[in-house]
């Protein structure tokens, strides 16, 4: 049975919906985030914010909220060429992939996730990638966490665990989880203090929470946000 967990935390609404799904299933967890020089740099002030929050307003998950850890990765910055690491407009690039796709970064992001949780004892790792609501990410499929797993369990003879709660559910229905998760206090916490946009506006407050309402993270987050209002509301 599994009792313990590291939760990939970059401090947004699906990492931190994530967190709040280990944090109601393990009596352990644990925090990871990642300085890849991202140009959206400020999510990894907000996500302190957001765990210094979880600890306030849920005493039920405080005591489980171990250790967060926050490694530098200025390498994958240097060695890629999109929009989340250059100043650069977003667009299709010929690949029919986004130029938002780091390549690369999910494998290195579970790679070093892995070496924190076999040094601190966790057996699963939680991620908030999803084939639903994304941008065709080859990093973020099913199939490649089920090979990443294999090959991690199989490279540090640790028999791991990559729990991806999110990865058949689109944005709506995450904002629902989180409902389910926290009731209205996690909803309003993931509005008012996760960070989603890729050009790190915290200017700028919508109903969903802040950001330039025009990157592709804030109209997915938007258009998520409106589905769930609609679902949610009795007709």
């Amino acid at each position: 049975m599994h009792t313990s967990a590291l939760v990939l935390f970059s401090g947004g609404q699906d990492s931190t919906t994530c967190l709040a799904h280990a944090l109601q299933r393990y009596a352990r967890v644990e925090t990871i985030a990642f300085d890849y020089r991202q140009r959206h740099s400020v999510e990894l002030d907000a996500r302190l914010v957001v765990l210094r929050e979880i600890r306030a307003q849920f005493p039920q998950w405080a005591p489980k909220l171990g250790q967060d850890h926050l490694l530098d990765l200025a390498v994958l910055g240097s060695v890629s060429e999109t929009s989340l690491t250059r100043e650069t407009a977003f667009r299709m690039e010929s690949t029919g992939l986004p130029n938002t796709f780091v390549p690369g970064r999910n494998l290195l992001f579970l790679t070093l996730a892995a070496a924190v949780a076999y040094r601190r004892d966790l057996q699963v790792i939680v991620t908030g990638v999803c084939e639903t609501d994304f941008s065709g990410y080859p990093d973020c499929r099913d199939d490649t966490m089920k090979a990443m797993q294999l090959a991690l369990s199989l490279g540090m003879d640790k028999r791991f665990l990559i729990e991806t709660p999110l990865m058949w559910i689109d944005k709506a229905a995450t904002w629902a989880m989180a409902h389910d998760l926290g009731g209205q206090p996690l909803v309003d916490l993931v509005v008012e203090h996760t960070h989603t946009c890729y050009l790190g506006d915290r200017v700028h407050r919508h109903a969903w929470g802040y950001g330039c309402g025009e990157c592709p993270a804030c109209l997915l987050r938007a258009k998520g946000f409106a589905g769930y209002l609609t679902e949610s509301t009795p007709a």
